[in-house]
């Protein structure tokens, strides 16, 4: 069978859409009221929208564009350029481009949605946005890309064998999924056991009682001058449940003294503001630039006394169930929420008496820990093989080769 090729301008209108505006004077809740559909309302996994969150009036239709339920919408951001049917009809905003076929029915429309999900066409896109400063796309790039289309029937054979490669691969990734989950599991639910299953001679006080919390900034600049280096965090640089945490940016005293948070060889370090503490942002600073850092604001610093271990500390504070806890005290504006001082300062640590029991634990857990990370690697890269898979099954599909 013929395939033939043609750009997507001529076998499909192209058109933008457009925001009505003030939006908010043509937003309505009345069920007469015509869907706006928003980027907000798809997802990565979606591959139809079925209904939207808001509507707007009639009045407000002159402002945007109207799209029919069998239409495609394309975001016009390459960081999002993916496909979309319409499985309803309504408005769109000036972010999603519209394409209909013209006239005559030439595409399948599982063929076409596989077709603009393809790398075939996602890398023309690339091709043809390079050098922009604003890399968005727009009707003239997206009509300009070529695209095989093959007989209706051929289409269709094309399709069958996609869904069947497809639902496979979304088997495999959910499995791998699953098992990247129980493994994380695995390590939480002994890590839990081991705070829950306390010894006999173990203590319990308040974390305010046992640590200093936020030592004072004097200590740096009684050690060192105005110039001399010190390590620098911000809190991008801080990982999640990291163990040890190895700045590798620095500054001088002079320049971080003043509005970030200080702390010393050994500290422990939490964030406190969402969503990074319930993210699990933590870990114990090592090999300072002459022993001291500073960092964000938004970290809360504990110095362990003599009789504890940083990083038993660290395996304290790193489990889900604090973090689940602390998150119901959070207090502020959404979006910059913070754990409330005086919950850390109160929340009862667990700890054993002996250092050399909680070394011993420690040893424990970072064997598990290292395990299960190996564990999660495998997974994870089976989830990324996955992905390359699926891209070199569309690559193949519209160069003709799957037999």
């Amino acid at each position: 069978m013929t395939w033939i090729k043609k750009k997507l301008g001529e076998v499909l209108t192209i058109e933008r859409g457009g925001s009505p505006r003030p939006i908010d004077k043509y937003l309505t809740n009345s069920p007469d009221g015509i869907n706006w559909i928003k980027i907000s309302d798809a997802t990565a996994s979606d591959k139809c929208i079925f209904e939207t969150k808001e509507k707007i009036t009639k009045e407000g239709l002159h402002k945007t564009r109207m799209v029919n339920e069998g239409d495609f919408i394309l975001s016009n951001s390459m960081s999002f350029g993916r496909p979309y049917i319409m499985k309803t009809s309504g408005c769109i905003h000036d972010g999603w481009l519209v394409l209909k076929e013209k006239g005559q029915k030439i595409f399948d429309t599982e063929f076409l949605y596989y077709l603009l999900s393809s790398p075939y066409v996602f890398n023309q896109f690339d091709y043809l946005a390079a050098g922009s400063t604003v890399r968005n796309l727009n009707i003239a790039l997206v009509s300009s890309v070529e695209v095989p289309i093959p007989p209706l029937p051929e289409q269709q054979r094309i399709v069958s064998i996609l869904d069947e490669a497809f639902a496979a691969i979304a088997r495999a990734k959910a499995n791998a999924e699953q098992n990247l989950k129980n493994a994380k599991e695995l390590f939480e639910s002994y890590l839990q056991g081991v705070f829950e299953n306390k010894g006999d001679d173990w203590e319990e006080k308040k974390l305010g009682k046992v640590f200093v919390i936020k030592p004072l900034k004097k200590e740096a600049k009684e050690k060192l001058s105005d110039n001399d280096l010190v390590s620098f965090l911000p809190m991008e640089d801080l990982g999640v449940c990291e163990n040890e945490i190895k700045p590798i940016k620095k500054r001088p005293l002079k320049d971080v003294a003043g509005s970030y948070t200080y702390f010393a060889e050994n500290d422990v370090l939490l964030a406190k503001i969402t969503p990074c503490f319930e993210n699990g942002k933590l870990g114990v600073a090592k090999n300072l630039i002459n022993g001291i850092g500073f960092g964000s604001s938004e970290y809360i610093v504990f110095r362990c006394p003599e009789n504890i271990v940083p990083e038993f500390l660290f395996y304290f504070l790193s489990r889900e169930s604090l973090r689940k806890e602390g998150k119901k005290y959070m207090s502020g504006a959404v979006g910059h929420k913070r754990v409330s001082k005086d919950w850390i300062e109160n929340y009862i640590f667990s700890f054993p008496k002996s250092k050399e029991e909680q070394q011993a634990i420690i040893h424990q857990l970072d064997a598990l820990r290292a395990e299960t990370q190996k564990l999660e690697a495998v997974y994870q890269q089976k989830l990324l093989n996955l992905e390359e898979l699926k891209k070199s099954v569309l690559q193949k599909a519209f160069a003709g080769e799957l037999t």
